[in-house]
């Protein structure tokens, strides 16, 4: 469990809080780039860290990330005009460009105009994997741009959504790294069930419950579920926590393609975040079939593709139906990121970790605040956080039945040169 006093710390992101100042020395997704995919397109507002912002990609495809409130009287660039190169306030005329450098003042005489004198707060972005990335710290600590192996995937091999959570993005994240959930909330009950899960057939359940081996790295950790098949085989599943918020997993495509996934949990504020769903194919493209994300719950059929809100809520009780839970699925819920949410959604806005009763199934979630609060400390004391090199780019995550004497770490796919600390 955490005290109240540390739970308060690794929750909070807003400007100026630990948490929040040591999220700014990281590159941070903010939208994706196909909300804003052309140039001149409409703005975007965007909630990050507590900050309300505003999005565009102007006439030369430059991608600007600005203060949402214009400087002058402090209404709305969401209803700016984008144009010639900038956004253009439509209640006096204020136009900015993609620094926050206001360009020019329809209201104000020619003599009287001081628009060189006025900048609206912007942050440096980046593009990659399908993601406009925005760094939010100081210039000087700028860390190297994010090129997870996923975001140099080909589009035709690469798939990423979105989906708002109504929860704090620890409590998300810890819900991703928590490996002993899983064939438990997302069990199928029948073999024969065509619902998303795990068919009582896999070695996912059919394995004991997981010895937890972690590995503590520069980036953060990497680490296995060891699952015991009878006498002489074991399940290994390897993972990766990337500080302060990915995580790479194996996976498989509806077709049997096996492929590198994760997600992404991004803090809009203190009470809710944006998850990034992310997989990738070392071999053959991604089908239709692959991005509709059927089993997981979150593709088109499963999210509103303008507001990324889950059909499946709190206020429809996310489509629970008992009849399901008695006979084909453990939850009753479709959709295995869909049963992620529900959970995660009803511990409330934050939960209070002080009432926790923790155990080793749990060694992933307590590492992972232990690093989480090491960053901030790093951070407060003026260095770069653990996290913000480049040894994370090649990894990769694994899954295998192996026989029983089998070292995991061997056997699945790894960076090539992992750095223990």
């Amino acid at each position: 469990m955490l005290s109240r006093e540390d739970n308060e710390i690794v929750t909070r992101v807003g400007p100026g809080t630990p948490m929040g100042r040591t999220m700014r020395m990281y590159w941070v997704p903010a939208i994706l780039s196909s909300e804003i995919a052309e140039p001149d397109c409409a703005p975007v507002r965007v909630r990050l860290l507590g900050e309300d912002l505003v999005a565009f990609r102007d006439t030369e495809g430059k991608i600007g990330l600005l203060d949402e409130f214009c400087p002058h009287r402090r209404v709305s660039l969401f209803f700016g005009r984008n144009e010639e190169c900038g956004l253009r306030c439509i209640y006096h005329g204020w136009k900015f460009d993609t620094k926050g450098q206001c360009l020019e003042m329809m209201n104000e005489p020619a003599e009287y105009d001081f628009s060189h004198k006025v900048q609206v707060a912007a942050y440096p972005t980046i593009e990659l994997g399908g993601i406009v990335w925005a760094y939010m710290g100081p210039p000087s600590q700028m860390p190297a741009p994010p090129k997870f192996a996923w975001t140099q995937a080909a589009e035709t091999h690469r798939h990423v959504t979105k989906v708002i959570q109504e929860c704090n993005w620890l409590q998300a994240l810890e819900g991703g790294i928590d490996t002993s959930h899983a064939p438990i909330l997302h069990r199928l009950i029948s073999e024969t069930s065509t619902r998303g899960g795990f068919k009582p057939s896999s070695p996912f359940v059919r394995g004991k419950a997981p010895k937890l081996e972690i590995d503590v790295t520069d980036y953060g950790y990497q680490y296995a579920g060891v699952r015991p098949l009878g006498e002489d085989e074991i399940h290994a599943r390897s993972y990766h926590f990337i500080l302060p918020f990915h995580q790479i997993r194996p996976s498989k495509t509806p077709g049997g393609v096996s492929v590198d996934a994760g997600h992404i949990w991004v803090p809009m504020d203190d009470e809710t975040c944006m998850v990034y769903n992310w997989n990738f194919s070392h071999t053959a493209p991604l089908a239709d079939e692959d991005r509709l994300e059927r089993h997981l719950g979150n593709g088109p059929l499963h999210v509103d593709p303008v507001t990324f809100r889950s059909k499946a809520n709190r206020s429809n009780n996310y489509f629970l139906d008992r009849e399901v839970q008695r006979t084909e699925s453990y939850s009753g819920i479709d959709g295995i990121n869909a049963q992620d949410r529900a959970l995660q959604e009803s511990m409330g806005p934050i939960v209070d970790r002080s009432k926790e009763h923790l155990g080793p199934a749990d060694r992933a979630i307590i590492q992972a605040r232990r690093l989480l609060r090491d960053a901030v400390r790093a951070v407060a004391a003026g260095e770069k956080p653990p996290g913000t090199g480049t040894s994370y780019y090649g990894l990769r995550a694994g899954e295998a039945v192996l026989p029983r004497d089998a070292d995991w770490r061997q056997e699945l796919p790894a960076a090539a040169e992992l750095t223990t600390v």
